[in-house]
């Protein structure tokens, strides 16, 4: 049997992060589990496969269903705090090896942009002028210049 994507001591954790079920005043079809969208969304995520194939068989709904999940936690900001509440473990725990933590501007806003690059000085060769351009410019090909009215019928020769 495969390994599962979601741990019962994982999802003891995650749980109570999710918000509850919105009210369904109109009743209709019953929401798939939280937990059964969350195994769907990790099976996306883990294996690269687009929601259009997600496999029914996983139990999990549709692929439209967990990307809505996905889209609505998102807005929640559940993908942060599952992410706090985890690294703190893993701090507490001593587990993180901080000899192979990366920072980037995910992590870490860079506030008014970072210090601008220096200009990059201008090759001798580029700054002297191209002979194409004068050509163009004393030429000025798009200007109109019609030819003469000519007669495009021919006239008939008389014997």
């Amino acid at each position: 049997m495969a390994k599962p994507l979601l741990s019962e001591e994982l999802w003891e954790r995650i749980e109570p992060l999710l918000p509850p079920d919105p009210p369904k005043p109109k009743g209709g079809r019953p929401r798939i589990p939280n937990r059964q969208a969350f195994i769907g969304i990790l099976f996306v995520l883990r294996t690269g496969c687009p929601w259009e194939y997600f496999p029914k068989e996983l139990g999990c709904g549709s692929g439209m269903t967990c990307w809505r999940r996905l889209r609505d936690w998102q807005a929640a900001g559940v993908w942060g705090k599952i992410w706090r509440v985890l690294l703190d473990e893993l701090g507490l725990a001593d587990e993180i090896d901080w000899s192979k933590v990366a920072i980037d501007s995910c992590s870490v806003r860079a506030l008014f942009g970072g210090r601008k690059p220096a200009p990059i000085p201008r090759i001798a060769v580029k700054m002297a002028r191209s002979g194409m351009l004068s050509a163009m410019v004393r030429e000025r090909p798009w200007a109109s210049r019609t030819p003469a009215r000519t007669s495009m019928i021919l006239k008939q020769r008389s014997p």
